[in-house]
């Protein structure tokens, strides 16, 4: 039993790990490259990173990646690839901004209203990709891109003076939310406040792990992603679980938008932020789609865009952290194959010393010095 634990949490740590290590040694091989410090600009944004104004800023972000990496994970347990998490996110913050700044009502309503309209977006605009598959077969990779150029389509036109926007000096918005439909913060005095829908970030996490791993749903739903043929065998509907996964992506999708939106900006304008559902994916890939691993995930890709901005003040460039975070990707995919046929290797080689150890009690030798039983 250790050495299984043991085993299980090599592969469970490891692909990261190693992910991670790869990034930051090809990180300095391109700082050295450049004739840089391979070793200082971590240490910089490590310094940068104990201000507790900055640690807020993290936090926060991490909130926000922490939810998109939610929704893209729903699909990856499914084996379904949604890279339309971006679109289905800022349309959705985009609508529930409308709804929000178009109503008035008491603050726990307002708020309500505006996540309820912000997942139904959000789960309509999946759907639709969810639809095409199940009816059409249309994969959802390539549905979910040409959503994401759809949706940025629809959003420039609805935010529009004509339309339903407004016109604030060269910005275009959709109205301010009253402050009735503000969201809660924590408030850390000179530090800032941390958006109070990190909470609800976090909860929508352990809600993640309780239904994949604790209801028949969850059950389904990995089932049908590991073989959807032996689902089916078992009377799993798989289109429907297709669908459904779709849907629940899409509505967790919606909620991407939401710290920021109920947060900080209370309103949705042309530099709302863009790539978030991107940056889901990698943070979901990171944290192999458990609930814990893309909260760490999360925090490290944060913590590499904000603390990077003091690169700039000590003569490097800040996209050194881009380019750390574009290593991470592509690290993560081999790290994890290296993984994976590490643990079958070690499956494999248990096995063989499951049926050595049989086949000498059977034959009557001691699988430890193989001295056979005098007859």
């Amino acid at each position: 039993m250790k050495k299984f634990d043991k085993d299980r949490l090599i592969l469970a740590l490891g692909g990261p790990a190693l992910a991670i290590v790869v990034a930051v040694a090809l990180t300095s091989v391109v700082l050295l490259a450049s004739g840089s410090n391979p070793v200082q600009p971590y240490a910089l944004m490590a310094e940068y990173a104990v201000h507790s104004d900055i640690q807020v800023l993290i936090v926060n972000q991490a909130g926000t990646y922490y939810l998109a990496a939610l929704a893209v994970a729903v699909g990856f347990r499914m084996n379904l690839f949604n890279i339309g998490v971006d679109g289905q996110y800022r349309l959705a913050a985009m609508v529930a901004a409308l709804a929000g700044a178009s109503v008035a009502l008491p603050k726990p309503l307002h708020i309500l209203l505006i996540v309820v309209v912000a997942m139904l977006v959000g789960a309509f605009w999946a759907g639709v990709a969810g639809i095409l598959k199940t009816t059409r077969g249309v994969s959802e990779v390539v549905s979910t891109i040409m959503l994401n150029a759809i949706a940025t389509s629809v959003v420039a036109y609805l935010i529009l003076p004509a339309q339903f926007g407004e016109q604030r000096g060269n910005n275009l918005t959709t109205g301010e939310i009253p402050e009735s439909g503000w969201f809660p913060g924590i408030d850390l005095g000179a530090a800032g406040e941390i958006y109070g829908f990190v909470v609800v970030a976090a909860l929508c996490g352990v809600l993640y792990w309780l239904i994949l791993n604790r209801t028949r749903f969850g059950f389904d739903l990995r089932a049908t992603g590991a073989s959807e043929s032996a689902a089916i065998a078992s009377g799993v509907d798989a289109k429907r679980m297709v669908l459904t996964s779709m849907l629940i992506s899409g509505a967790v999708a919606g909620l991407t938008g939401m710290p920021v939106l109920l947060g900080d900006s209370h309103t949705y304008s042309l530099d709302f932020p863009v790539g978030v559902g991107f940056m889901g994916i990698t943070v979901a890939l990171l944290g192999r789609n458990h609930p814990v691993g893309m909260a760490l995930g999360a925090l490290l890709i944060a913590f590499l865009e904000k603390a990077s901005s003091t690169l700039d003040y000590n003569g490097y460039e800040k996209e050194i952290a881009t380019i750390m975070q574009g290593l991470i990707v592509m690290a993560v995919v081999i790290s994890y194959e290296s993984v994976r046929r590490y643990g079958l290797r070690r499956q494999q080689q248990k096995v063989g010393e499951e049926l050595a150890a049989e086949a000498a009690a059977a034959g009557g030798t001691d699988p430890k010095n193989r001295k056979e039983v005098s007859a």
